[in-house]
């Protein structure tokens, strides 16, 4: 059995096979079902709300022939007081997989502990990884690199802007660890990386591709890719007026793509908020890739569970 909850629990030869059977996914969606998941039931534990990631899952679950199943972890025994580790002994009799978006990252590490299924990072506070598996294939699609993100993803230089302390730019700086990537962090340095995520890149020999500056020329000059992400997260709503504040230097405009690049790309993880992290203006320029990202969220995530299946047919 195998879990999913990082970017590093594939190995690299793990990781190709994923990004080419996610394309293969997406060449194909119409014209050649997959039965990977065939008869099985798969469970979506959802600790916070979702758009993308509630309904490309529950799509992907049904495209590879299993039933998905919706559970509001505020429905559930667990908001009672019910212990994580009797949940996870629990689902694991009922369901073949489990699929958890949730808040602390211990919270998903303590599932996959006392689960005998597969279980899957939809999520976590610490790291996003499905997004980032879906983003760097958007990338390599866009600049037509092939499918391997250890040759076509070397090099790049992207920056990420707004709170760099938050999921996504932990995802990024594993990213640019693994795959060569030059990750330049541009947010308030209140806001920097959290030691955390250096232990965790250190814990696992990865090298330390990435850098936090205060300066957005800085960050944006040369870059091929420029990203952002929302400033004030589910659970941070309590600090939305001194995260606006601060964060404001940092928000992506017409002027910040001038300083990169000249076929720049412009990616968000979404819900996009215009005004705040990003100008509506970035928003409809052909840079903006925003919706090819969501999309391929489906076909990568649809791969990563045929992967975890046939580990599960191959114990």
């Amino acid at each position: 059995m195998k879990h999913f909850l990082t970017e590093t629990d594939f190995d690299q030869n793990e990781i190709i096979e994923v990004f080419e059977h996610a394309s293969r996914f997406k060449k194909n969606r119409e014209n050649r079902p997959d039965s990977a998941l065939s008869g099985q039931s798969w469970g979506m534990l959802f600790y916070k709300n979702s758009t993308r990631t509630r309904i490309s899952f529950e799509v992907g679950i049904r495209e590879l022939g299993a039933n998905p199943l919706i559970i509001d972890q505020s429905s559930t025994q667990i908001r009672r007081g019910e212990s994580i580790e009797d949940t996870a002994r629990v689902l694991s009799r009922y369901l073949d997989g489990l699929i958890i978006r949730t808040h602390g990252h211990d919270i998903i590490e303590e599932f996959a502990r006392h689960s005998s299924i597969p279980v899957v990072n939809a999520l976590t506070d610490f790291l996003h990884p499905c997004q980032i598996y879906a983003d760097c294939m958007t990338i390599l699609e866009k600049t037509g690199q092939g499918l391997n993100p250890f040759e076509g993803l070397r090099g790049k230089k992207l920056a990420f802007f707004g709170d760099t302390s938050c999921n996504m730019a932990n995802s990024w700086i594993l990213a640019g660890a693994l795959f060569g990537i030059e990750v330049h962090l541009a947010g308030p340095a209140d806001f920097q990386p959290r030691p955390e995520i250096k232990e965790f890149c250190q814990a696992r020999g990865l090298p330390e591709t990435w850098r936090h500056t205060q300066d957005p020329n800085e960050a944006s000059r040369d870059a091929d890719v420029i990203y952002t992400d929302v400033w004030v997260s589910m659970g941070c709503e309590e600090q939305e007026h001194d995260r606006l504040l601060q964060m404001e230097p940092f928000r992506v405009t017409a002027e910040t793509l001038a300083g990169a690049k000249e076929n720049c790309l412009f990616m968000h993880c979404m819900p996009a908020h215009p005004g705040e992290e990003v100008a509506q203006e970035v928003l409809h320029t052909p840079q903006a890739i925003l919706f090819d990202q969501a999309e391929n969220r489906l076909h990568m995530q649809k791969s990563i569970l045929r992967k975890i299946s046939h580990f599960e047919k191959d114990a």
